[in-house]
């Protein structure tokens, strides 16, 4: 019966938190997506999607964009329709980002932080990023394939200590696989 698994379709990954106290900077984390080809897996990615742009073909979108946590549920919500990705694109690296203006920012100081990924009804993942404090950035999960097979989901937060243009960089690196 294995041939007959899909695999992935259509998923949902979304991330929350609360404002920040009155008189101190608002908090803006920012979910962030990158492609990577079959041939360089682990390479620099194909593309990114985040706040300022969306995947060329429409399949990767980013559906709600907080910039303060303010709102009910879910403040930044993004798709991935994973099913109508190309088949030349063999990976992708979801991570969130905590813009660094005008302090710098861990998930320490992330006011009740929450992530959900799921396809349709069915919950793959939850966290509240105890595990990466110290980190400015994370990954979130890991989507994979190999050739046109079905889609693979990978859970786990991997931290990351620096700038979010060098986490976008480096947020698919070999290391993680």
């Amino acid at each position: 019966m294995d041939g007959l698994n899909k695999g992935l379709r259509k998923i949902e990954v979304a991330v929350r938190w609360d404002p920040s106290p009155a008189g101190q900077p608002s908090t803006d984390l920012d979910l962030v997506a990158a492609t990577y080809l079959a041939d360089d897996p682990h390479g620099d990615p194909a593309y990114l999607v985040h706040f300022d742009s969306r995947s060329p073909d429409g399949t990767i979108t980013l559906n709600r964009d907080s910039k303060d946590g303010q709102g009910f549920g879910y403040d930044e919500v993004m798709t991935l329709e994973l099913d109508r990705l190309d088949e030349r694109y063999a990976r992708v690296v979801v991570g969130v980002v905590i813009q660094q203006h005008p302090a710098e920012r861990t998930f320490v100081s992330v006011r009740n932080p929450g992530l959900r990924i799921r396809e349709g009804y069915t919950v793959l993942a939850e966290d509240d990023f105890g595990g990466v404090l110290g980190a400015t950035a994370t990954t979130v999960a890991e989507f994979a394939r190999e050739g046109s097979g079905p889609w693979a989901f990978r859970a786990g937060l991997r931290g990351f200590e620096g700038d979010p243009v060098d986490f976008t960089r480096t947020m698919g690196a070999a290391g993680r696989s």
